[in-house]
């Protein structure tokens, strides 16, 4: 029962833990430039030799090794593309107006040196592997290239969602070639295929499987097959990507902003909206059959850093000189709101000339 359950959780955290360590050590600034070449090049080289040394084992030890080195050979493929050091001959923004081949051409030169270091790095694995008994990481190897190029094109054609934030800002540039948008013809007919070929690796696993190697080493791939159609997925449903590798997504520094609050100018007081609100709940409402005159508040903006500080004694003092205004107003509310009349009298008529 072992032999059938370890696999799937071994191959799912390390295709879960690889690619959350390549986006964190992407993600380093750039006066960690000499630890990411450390890494890429002590992956690549240490991958190489552990591919050629589990060529020709086929215990179960050496399935998983395999795997190991090939995903570690794929990471350090990653690192250099995520870093920017090898994308294409021209890493630029795609046009706002390319459409059609024009978009197509200019997304393979933006790629295109990466894709030449995907194919030679899977032809070193097969000369590696070539004619050996333990093919696990050559199956690996094409496993995730195939799936990662109908990962590209289903974003070049369009998906509602592309989680272009996991990308980091040394190749940014690629966001622009993605289309958010309803998926296209090429969505279902890519997520069929990867489905029966996993549908294929698992009957491998059941009726083809003689021994516990063969067990372990489909059982390795076809997980890795297995995720791969799920990060399909991730393209269509509102799937929680960023949590997954939200560990290994450096956020940008956060840039502080001045807090703005709202206040009343009277008297040339600044008088916080927190005293404010004690102030009017204190305020008696108006009887019905009198007129209510609108007052025109004056709001004033404060940054953060200067406004005046407020205790509770001057929260006290403020509210009961506005109590003792408001009582005021109150008393002399008909004297101050009542318009003057204009008498105007009869006046005589006076004749000038005869005339009125």
């Amino acid at each position: 029962m072992a032999s059938y359950v370890v696999p799937p959780v071994y191959a799912a955290f390390i295709w879960w833990f690889s690619t959350g360590a390549v986006l964190l050590l992407v993600g380093l600034s750039s006066r960690f430039d000499p630890l990411r070449i450390g890494a890429a090049i002590l992956l690549f080289g240490g991958a190489l030799f552990g591919v050629a040394a589990t060529a020709g084992d086929t215990t179960v030890t050496a399935a998983y090794a395999a795997f190991t080195f090939a995903i570690f050979f794929w990471g350090a493929q990653e690192i250099a593309f995520l870093a920017g050091w090898i994308t294409g001959p021209r890493a630029m923004p795609c046009p706002d107006d390319a459409r059609g081949w024009r978009r197509l051409s200019l997304a393979l030169q933006a790629i295109f040196y990466h894709e030449l270091a995907l194919i030679a790095s899977g032809l070193a694995i097969l000369a590696l592997t070539w004619q050996s008994d333990n093919q696990v990481a050559l199956w690996t190897f094409a496993a995730l290239w195939i799936l990662r190029q109908s990962a590209k094109i289903n974003l070049f054609l369009g998906v509602p969602v592309t989680n272009d934030e996991l990308m980091p800002d040394t190749v940014k540039f690629l966001k622009t070639f993605f289309a958010r948008r309803s998926v296209s013809i090429f969505f279902p007919i890519s997520v069929t295929l990867a489905t029966a070929v996993l549908v294929l690796l698992v009957q491998r696993i059941v009726e083809v499987a003689a021994n516990p190697f063969e067990v372990a080493s489909w059982a390795l791939i076809s997980t890795l097959f297995a995720l791969g159609v799920l990060e399909h997925w991730f393209m269509l449903l509102p799937l929680p990507a960023m949590t997954l590798w939200g560990w290994g997504v450096r956020s940008p520094p956060l840039v502080e902003k001045p807090v703005v609050q709202a206040a009343v100018t009277r008297n040339a007081a600044v008088v916080p909206i927190s005293c404010m609100m004690s102030q009017l709940a204190n305020v008696p409402s108006a009887p019905p059959e009198e007129k209510i005159v609108s007052q025109v508040v004056e709001l004033t903006v404060v940054r953060n850093d200067q406004k005046p500080s407020k205790s509770a004694a001057a929260c006290a003092r403020q509210r009961l000189e506005d109590e003792f205004r408001q009582t005021f107003l109150e008393k002399n509310r008909h004297a101050n709101l009542t318009t003057p009349r204009l008498n105007v009298g009869v006046e005589s008529v006076t004749n000038f000339n005869g005339r009125s």
